[in-house]
């Protein structure tokens, strides 16, 4: 059975959106959300979708072994980040190597590191007049955005589009593609 924790700290969109892709496609995955936020919708996707979910805590994520141990308990097979917007601590990236995803919304190198996420990342490229935008689906390392990149997918940014429109461009991108690379993640065999 496929274990995949899914982290999220916000209104975890695409936690439900890669739940129901596996769900479909794959008779024997099993879930557990992470949040860092008890007010975060993600919560109540979790209770919704009827899957396991672990709230922590600043102290418990960076500075224990707590997560890491839970993680290991629950023979997670990988980590998906969906939206969560903390650095992964030391702990968790090296007993988990290789087996740590995420999505940026932006094509990095471009727009990546600490305090790029969200709608700061849009403004941003649509300040800097940037003809094209995307999704970066990669690997996890210590550093922000810095992994080896598993697929891009770009989409168009045109003159007279506001930070809102590349959002929705955006989110359009992370719907589509990324649960079929988690799929794909599993399916290589970790």
């Amino acid at each position: 059975m496929n274990k995949v924790a899914i982290f999220a700290s916000g209104s975890g969109s695409n936690a439900e959106n890669i739940v129901n892709h596996l769900k479909r496609r794959l008779n024997s995955a099993n879930f557990h959300f992470f949040t860092n936020s008890s007010k975060a919708y993600v919560n109540e996707r979790a209770h919704k979708l009827n899957v396991k979910l672990t709230l922590f805590s600043k102290e418990e994520f960076f500075n224990s072994d707590k997560i890491v141990e839970i993680l290991i308990a629950e023979k997670c097979d990988l980590i998906v980040l969906a939206g969560f917007l903390w650095l992964m601590p030391k702990n968790i990236v090296q007993a988990f190597k290789g087996r740590i995803i995420n999505i940026h919304p932006a094509l990095l190198p471009k727009y990546g590191g600490k305090g790029m996420y969200g709608k700061r990342v849009h403004e941003a490229v649509v300040a800097n007049s940037e003809t094209e935008s995307g999704i970066t689906i990669h690997y996890v390392d210590e550093n922000y955005d810095e992994g080896k990149i598993i697929k891009q997918v770009r989409c168009a940014v045109l003159p007279a589009d506001t930070p809102e429109d590349v959002e929705r461009k955006v989110h359009e991108l992370e719907y589509e593609h990324y649960p079929k690379v988690v799929e794909e993640v599993l399916a290589i065999g970790l």
